[in-house]
């Protein structure tokens, strides 16, 4: 897991080399161990190191290879990279380290693009080679690690996050109305390639973009999830069906130790996090290292799920740490939580993972983590209206869309209403082939767009804002090709998740899974009460927010006389969601 960067010129300049230091050094949380740079021509790499495989110098990006003449930055882990190592060897490849960058080196050398489908691992790359000054970007199937890019006349640059290339002046900061819209409507997912500044987009997930000398680039998507059973499935049995799914569970789990650094987990005390625990300890992992948090209690809301947490540390014998917050602590630690955000998220629980992270990074340098579980196995309480329905947009854009199209004319001022950018692009998806049943367009546009640009890019951000590294073997791809797959019924089944329930409960204690649904819990942000309601006011009142023009304030007016009575589908706050994007443009500059 590292940082990333790059600048590419087609004109007669040559990268600024001063800049791109100063893009990498915005992320050097994200690889505080080491760091470099390697200069060729028109094209410029730069790279932050977090150790975790091969934590010797030959393993430092970039990476060149002069015997193929190829030059790469990488960010990420493959975890089956020692027997694409054999592979390779057996062709007669020479390596000089042991890490996985110089793996995917050679790979693209020996396969050509077609040697992302033999990576088993989450990854965002740029490669360049020296002789045809031609250059191949790429993303993960599932989106887990991260990458913008910013072009213009003569230039395309990229990096692992969007406030490093920001380092560079020349580009478009004002705000994209299209990604405005999907943030006050769509959950505040905005999906690649937009972002909610104009200048900056990322590349969609399991994307190859091929970037000629000249900068005409192609870009081709290279995986999709077929939804629904093969033929060969149709007969399978609940129990055979379950089977699959453990044994699938078992392997990404067993994937995600490769390393050179301990491993630990992120144990919520939910069924996701507490089936990690249990499946490495089937495995034969002894001395685990988990850890908890838990906050305030705000009301009859609780912050914290120790009880059961301390369930799955008792039973596995881990080492367990209870990670208590309070709220004097959580509420300064909100401004570093949003510089630490590559884009706005709203999702209360950003600060917990933060705080987390912060403390976790003190004892381990990787996790295992439970996130994708509830899209892929249907744990979300709108999965169930879709099996029956015949109106699949109405009926998911009801239970997830933060507002109607009436309520955005109530909220943005004239000049940002501009159609229903997010209604259309969720009806787009909805048309695709490969999800002929309403409940799998719900679960495939879930799976591959609100997860990446929600609670994947949150772990992402939250985690390496400390140089920790988090996988996440519920998105192994061969788990969500298998849980496409799997029924419907056996995944809504028993309040959601029902055929992941069965697996659990073979492994873990029954307490953790017969009980009712539980969240991250950041309850003082949630309600906004106290000063993190002065704080969020004080965003959206304040003079530069109110000079954009961005919102009405009569709607505001009305949010904050009451706070608590504004609240989304999907339980969030709709001030908080105002206050957010007012902190984190006043936070980045823009």
């Amino acid at each position: 897991m590292c940082g990333i960067a790059g600048e590419l010129r087609f004109d007669d300049q040559l990268p600024d080399i001063s800049v791109l230091q100063r893009v990498t050094d915005a992320m050097h949380a994200r690889g505080p161990d080491a760091g470099g740079f390697h200069a060729q021509g028109r094209h410029a790499f730069g790279h932050r190191r977090l150790k975790i495989i091969d934590l010797t110098d030959a393993a430092q990006q970039p990476m060149v290879d002069a015997e193929l003449g190829l030059a790469i930055v990488f960010n990420g882990c493959i975890y089956n990279h020692k027997e694409l190592r054999a592979e390779l060897e057996g062709k007669g490849y020479r390596f000089f380290s042991d890490g996985d960058t110089e793996v995917i080196l050679k790979a693209y050398h020996a396969w050509g693009e077609d040697f992302v489908h033999r990576l088993n691992g989450m990854f965002a790359f740029a490669i360049t080679h020296r002789d045809s000054g031609e250059v191949l970007i790429g993303r993960d199937r599932l989106g887990i690690k991260p990458l913008y890019y910013s072009e213009g006349k003569g230039f395309f640059r990229f990096a692992s996050s969007l406030p490093a290339l920001l380092a560079y002046k020349d580009i478009d900061r004002s705000i994209d109305p299209v990604a405005l819209n999907f943030y006050f409507s769509f959950h505040a997912v905005v999906p690649a390639p937009w972002t909610m500044v104009k200048g900056v987009r990322k590349l969609p997930p399991a994307t190859l973009m091929r970037i000629a000398p000249d900068g005409k680039r192609t870009e081709r998507r290279y995986w999709d999830v077929p939804f629904g059973p093969r033929p060969e499935e149709q007969s399978l049995s609940a129990s055979e069906w379950k089977e699959r799914v453990a044994d699938a569970l078992r392997l990404a789990v067993k994937r995600r130790l490769v390393a050179d650094v301990p491993v630990g987990v992120l144990l919520s005390g939910g069924l996701d996090s507490s089936l990690i625990v249990g499946l490495l300890a089937e495995a034969g992992q002894t001395g685990l290292k988990t850890f908890s948090i838990g906050f305030d209690s705000v009301g009859e809301e609780k912050g914290d799920e120790f009880q059961y947490s301390d369930i799955i540390a008792e039973r596995f014998a881990t080492d367990h740490h209870k990670i208590q917050i309070d709220t004097a602590r959580a509420l300064p630690a909100l401004d570093r939580a949003i510089a630490a955000m590559s884009e706005p998220m709203t999702s209360h629980d950003c600060v917990g993972f933060y705080l987390l992270s912060e403390e976790v990074s003190k004892q381990v340098k990787v996790v295992q983590s439970g996130q994708g579980a509830d899209e892929i196995f249907a744990g979300y309480h709108w999965y169930p209206p879709m099996l029956e329905t015949n109106d699949a947009l109405g009926t998911y854009a009801k239970a997830f869309f933060d507002r109607d199209r009436a309520e955005m004319g109530e909220l943005l001022q004239d000049a940002w209403l501009n159609g229903d950018a997010a209604r259309d692009f969720v009806a787009q998806h909805f048309a695709r082939p490969g999800a002929d049943r309403p409940i799998d367009k719900a679960l495939r546009i879930d799976t591959e767009i609100m997860l990446i640009d929600d609670p994947v890019k949150r772990v992402d951000n939250m985690t390496m804002a400390w140089g920790l590294e988090a996988r996440v073997p519920f998105l192994d791809y061969e788990v969500v090709e298998l849980a496409a797959r799997v029924p419907a019924e056996l995944k809504t089944g028993q309040d959601g998740k029902g055929i992941l329930k069965d697996v659990g409960r073979d492994v873990i204690p029954h307490e953790v899974i017969d009980r009712p649904k539980g969240y991250f819990p950041v309850p003082a942000l949630k309600y906004l009460r106290g000063p993190y309601l002065e704080k969020v006011r004080d965003a959206v009142k304040g003079e530069r927010f109110a000079g954009k023009g961005i919102v009405r304030q009569d709607y505001v007016d009305r949010l904050l006389a009451d706070p608590e009575a504004h609240i989304t589908p999907l339980r969030g706050s709709k001030l908080y969601q105002i206050g957010l994007l007012a902190m984190w443009l006043e936070t980045h500059g823009l």
